[in-house]
């Protein structure tokens, strides 16, 4: 088990160079290179023997790979530069945005998972039933309906006409959390009890089911010990998958509802051209979906013992 989290982490090395490296000569591809992007900001007007030595002090003068190098390096030592628009250190601003995500993040697992999860598994066990047909309609609609037009919905009703929560801003402790975890979830719910019901139908018609009725198993022993646990290779792909990029920042509900996490901080970034902080998000964003799949896959090894057998084997 050891040899295998240590090589599958030693694949997923390159990876992040990939990623890190092309998005490093991506922003330092465009007409405006940070000297530029800080004057605009700034308002002010730099001569250009000023913005040679600028551009000298900041390294930016020297090849591509050489930057880049000079930047990995910092970033391995936790300094990933200031931002040009607030002058405050990278990693401190996102840091402090993190927790806000996080958050928003756990809320929206959990009311996933307890949406999804028992709805998944009554439209299965109710085939062609009534109760089959009004939860696929209404995952349909859910599916269906992008998280700007939910998050509008959910503010005209529940905050505008009910008055019930915070339009936006996550200042009013667990009343903040509300609709931005109900815009994410609903969508995220509505596709899973599809992929759920989908799946618990596909074992409930496998032969060890029909072999465990035909000894007089109890219905319910054979979906919840067996069914349901056969099922769990694909409920943790699509958790994980979530997780990732719920960890990224959801930038669209985060900006609508003013919560001020990473993928607010990230749009922000991007409209100000604030390259320290963007690089940042895309470090954040690889390193998310790196570890989750390094996560899931030792999940799988546990769950799966035909992983383990062929792993074994090979």
């Amino acid at each position: 088990m050891k040899k295998y989290m240590i090589r599958r982490f030693l694949q997923l090395i390159p990876i992040l160079i990939g990623i890190t490296l092309l998005s490093f000569a991506l922003m330092h591809s465009a007409s405006a290179d940070a000297i530029d992007v800080m004057e605009s900001n700034t308002g002010g007007v730099m001569s250009e023997e000023a913005k040679q030595k600028a551009r000298e002090e900041l390294g930016l003068d020297k090849p591509l790979l050489q930057q880049y190098a000079i930047w990995m390096g910092n970033v391995l030592t936790g300094d990933m530069g200031t931002s040009y628009v607030s002058g405050k250190p990278v990693f401190s601003t996102f840091v402090s945005k993190l927790p806000a995500t996080i958050y928003l993040t756990i809320t929206s697992i959990l009311l996933t998972v307890l949406i999804s999860i028992p709805l998944g598994i009554l439209s299965a066990v109710r085939q062609n039933r009534f109760t089959d047909y009004l939860i696929r309609f209404l995952s349909f609609i859910g599916n269906s309906l992008p998280n700007f037009f939910v998050s509008l919905l959910l503010i005209y009703f529940f905050a505008l006409k009910l008055g019930w929560f915070p339009v936006m801003g996550n200042a009013q402790g667990w009343k903040s959390i509300i609709l931005p975890t109900l815009t994410l979830s609903i969508a995220m719910a509505a596709k899973y009890t599809r992929q759920v019901r989908a799946t618990v139908l596909e074992e409930l018609n496998k032969d060890y089911v029909l072999g465990a009725r035909a000894r007089g198993v109890k219905e319910n022993r054979i979906l919840y010990f067996s069914v349901l646990k056969a099922s769990m290779l694909t409920i943790v792909t699509l958790l994980a998958l979530s997780i990732g990029s719920l960890l990224g920042g959801t930038a669209i509900v985060e900006s609508i509802f003013m919560w001020d996490g990473v993928g607010k901080m990230a749009v922000d970034a991007i409209t100000m051209r604030d390259y320290p902080v963007i690089q940042a998000y895309v470090i954040w964003m690889a390193v998310i979906y790196v570890m989750v799949n390094l996560v899931t896959d030792i999940i799988y090894h546990y769950l799966d013992p035909r992983i383990r057998l062929g792993q074994e084997g090979a």
